[in-house]
């Protein structure tokens, strides 16, 4: 049972789009995507929506409502990155062509919850939020448009209401192998961690999941 004043009840939120780049670490040069929606990348949504520094987003669960399809993608990309103390670059000196292994026509329902933090006000509580979530996600306003990994593959969303039923996930379970979970700054340097996903009749769970780095 959720702790009123410090955790949320659960949310259940739906995201789609017309493509996805979950990028795999490892492949960092050509990109390539995971098979389904990182829990960063899910994290990443409901902050688009709704970030504060008094709360913190947990995602439990990922839900995969379409068939994972793949398409190849070879495009121009500038590989460097502008400086503020520099008056620009010159495009046509920094383009580079690259390919790119994208997720096309997804779709989730991503579970999660959030958490109070120590940055908590005495005004701050959980009922607040969850409501300021809630009257956000249904009227489609966002601090920035949520993306599907890349930025470039905007996110629509909705969430789903009490007593509403939720979409039945795609029925494929398969193991998906080690996948990135989050960053990890609490150091000097920022660190992966990973953990072993794995689709359970289009379920991915992930709060039940060991976590290393």
């Amino acid at each position: 049972m959720s702790d009123p004043l410090i955790k949320s009840l659960p949310f259940r939120l739906k995201v789609w789009g017309r493509n996805a780049c979950f990028t795999r670490p490892e492949m960092k040069v050509e990109r390539v995507s995971y098979d389904v929606m990182t829990p960063s990348a899910a994290r990443g949504v409901l902050e688009a929506i709704l970030w504060k520094p008094a709360i913190r987003w947990k995602v439990t669960q990922i839900d995969v409502l379409q068939p994972i399809k793949w398409e190849s993608v070879r495009r121009n990309e500038v590989g460097a990155v502008m400086s503020s103390r520099t008056s620009g670059i010159f495009i046509e000196e920094q383009r580079q062509q690259r390919a790119g292994l994208f997720l096309r026509n997804v779709a989730y329902t991503i579970h999660a919850y959030f958490e109070m933090t120590d940055k908590a006000g005495s005004e701050d509580t959980v009922v607040k939020f969850t409501e300021m979530f809630l009257r956000r996600a249904e009227r489609g306003q966002c601090f920035n448009m949520p993306y599907l990994g890349c930025r470039e593959f905007s996110a629509d969303f909705k969430p789903f209401l009490n007593g509403e039923t939720l979409p039945e996930p795609i029925p494929v379970s398969q193991d998906l192998g080690w996948m990135l979970y989050d960053m990890d700054y609490k150091g000097k340097e920022p660190t992966a961690r990973f953990f072993r996903a794995s689709l359970d009749n289009g379920r991915m769970k992930i709060d039940e999941k060991e976590v290393r780095p």
